[in-house]
């Protein structure tokens, strides 16, 4: 008789008992949180945008095959700094302290590591930090200096600072697995934060990637022109792809045909930090498409097409080592067979825009910059191929992760709330409306002040400090967000009872007038003419 069969039973048996011993224990889940930095969920294949159907990304679409993929989920306040804090904390910006890039964040907080060593996890983070002053309540970190450089960037750990000669995204996740397969304390559930500085602006791709969708051609939203009818704070941003990009820093052309010099290029050293045959290679990848637009002779309208597609080429091109390396972490979970019980997730610090409104960046609370990616997988807990449609924040991680982790227990004070019971299907509502709030003005891109509500189908924001202006969108009869319908007197209860439902957040989440403080008009204009200095002069 053969032993197959019997070889086939016993494993088949082995991992049926391991499975079972797992959910008899109640054996906490560990945790990977990837995040990755500006990563619009169009950017997505698993969303099923064009733009990711182009640009696939296999791997990160894993997690939603494996797992569950969010359709809703949204941040609080759309700029890196202060969602990282609220990720940590579980709380509103105004309330963790941290409401705009620049100010200090105060580490001694009680955080979502703290909480889960207290729980008995070993807890790291690699990568992007960006909150001023080193991380606290972790057992390792080892972050990048402020916003990081794509090539050979350097890190900083507990008693040294280096340059790591390579490329961020292949060094974090490197040092994210080496993390993993090097832990002391084996015994103990992890808590492992891998921190992504791609694909953040100036979306510069690993080398081997360089020429990766040059022959692609991206489809441009239908807004990439847009009018602003009735939407004055997006009439005087400073983010638009064909006005506001700097030429060289941002879109690497080059000053003239058959020139590797960068054209505008003000205050950065990301190129001259290459090494000489990384320039090389970058150079000889260039060079060719930068002749081709200078020989082509374009108009207004279509260098400003040109750049778009330029946009998304580097973009697209930039995310794909993101994937590469998530691909890496999923994979040794699956050889090592830690991926029964660890819960993955990838998300973004925030949306972003590829070029709807004309535009790039985030911190409006339009939809590309509100809504973030958000894929879960967990075995025994989250059902392979599920779609989650309730409303969530990034203000409601902490709380769900402590809950998975046994932590709910113990009395912790956040803002948001455990979306545990979506998890695994007992629940399917979860929130009604959320809260946004954004104060980082002026500063870069000059984007207004802003706060607002959201529910299922409607949207209220509120512009305010040197503006004062109310818009209001259905999102089922106009999700590109181009009619404000704040005067239209069809929706006059519907914007009465946003108002109602804007006032009860605002209570709930302990918004004082402090929160609504005005800048004086001579720093504004100075603010806006530095910024508008600072683009440079086209080379068209």
């Amino acid at each position: 008789m053969s032993c197959k069969p019997i070889i086939l039973c016993f494993l088949l048996f082995f991992f049926a008992c391991k499975q079972k011993s797992i959910e008899q224990e109640g054996l906490p889940p560990n945790i990977i949180f990837i995040m990755s930095d500006d990563h619009a969920l169009q950017a997505i294949s698993a969303y099923g945008h064009e733009i990711g159907k182009l640009a696939p990304t296999p791997n990160i679409d894993r997690l939603a095959t494996n797992g569950a993929i969010f359709q809703n989920s949204f941040c609080t306040n759309s700029i890196c700094g202060p969602s990282r804090a609220v990720i940590l904390t579980g709380k509103h910006s105004h309330v963790n302290g941290f409401r705009m890039n620049g100010e200090p964040f105060n580490g001694n907080q009680a955080t979502l590591p703290k909480h889960l060593r207290k729980v008995g996890y070993e807890t790291a983070i690699i990568g992007k930090w960006h909150l001023h002053g080193k991380p606290t309540g972790f057992n390792h970190w080892d972050i990048l200096n402020d916003q990081g450089n794509y090539y050979n960037p350097e890190f900083i750990k507990e008693n040294d600072t280096s340059i790591i000669k390579g490329y961020a995204t292949d060094i974090i996740t490197k040092k994210s697995l080496d993390w993993l397969k090097q832990r002391n304390n084996i015994d103990s559930p992890f808590f492992l934060m891998v921190h992504h500085k791609a694909p953040h602006r100036n979306w510069m791709p690993a080398l081997r990637h360089l020429n990766k969708y040059d022959s692609v051609t991206f489809p441009l939203p239908d807004t990439y022109f847009p009018d602003f009818k009735n939407q004055q704070a997006a009439k005087e941003q400073q983010q638009t792809i064909y006005e506001d990009m700097y030429e060289g820093h941002d879109l690497k052309m080059s000053k003239a045909f058959g020139s590797t010099e960068l054209a505008h290029n003000p205050w950065t050293t990301d190129f001259e930090r290459m090494t000489e045959e990384q320039r090389k290679a970058w150079d000889k990848a260039y060079l060719p498409k930068n002749n081709a637009m200078h020989k082509a002779d374009l108009s207004v309208e279509e260098l400003a097409i040109w750049k778009g597609q330029r946009y998304l080429q580097d973009y697209m091109a930039t995310v794909a080592a993101v994937d590469e390396g998530v691909g890496q972490l999923l994979d040794y979970l699956e050889e090592s067979g830690l991926d029964d019980n660890t819960l993955v997730v990838y998300t973004s610090d925030q949306g972003f825009y590829l070029g709807e409104h004309g535009w790039f960046d985030k911190r409006f609370m339009y939809e590309e910059s509100l809504k973030m990616p958000l894929l879960m997988q967990l075995p025994g807990v989250i059902k392979p191929g599920s779609t989650i449609e309730a409303m969530v924040q990034n203000l409601d991680f902490a709380p769900t992760f402590l809950d998975l982790a046994g932590g709910s227990k113990y009395s912790f004070d956040m803002q948001g709330e455990s979306f545990r019971n979506l998890l695994d299907g007992s629940q399917e509502e979860f929130k009604d409306a959320i809260y946004y709030h954004y104060y980082d003005f002026p500063a870069f891109h000059m984007v207004k002040r802003q706060y607002g509500v959201r529910t299922k189908r409607y949207k209220l924001i509120h512009f305010y400090d040197d503006i004062d202006t109310w818009e209001f969108y259905d999102l089922e009869n106009d999700p590109n967000e181009v009619h404000n319908a704040i005067n239209d007197k069809k929706y006059a209860k519907e914007i009465a009872i946003m108002h109602q439902k804007l006032d009860s957040l605002q209570q709930h989440y302990g918004v004082t007038e402090k929160e609504f403080e005005t800048t004086p008009k001579v720093e504004i204009d100075k603010a806006n003419d530095a910024f508008r200095r600072l683009r440079g002069t086209p080379i068209r």
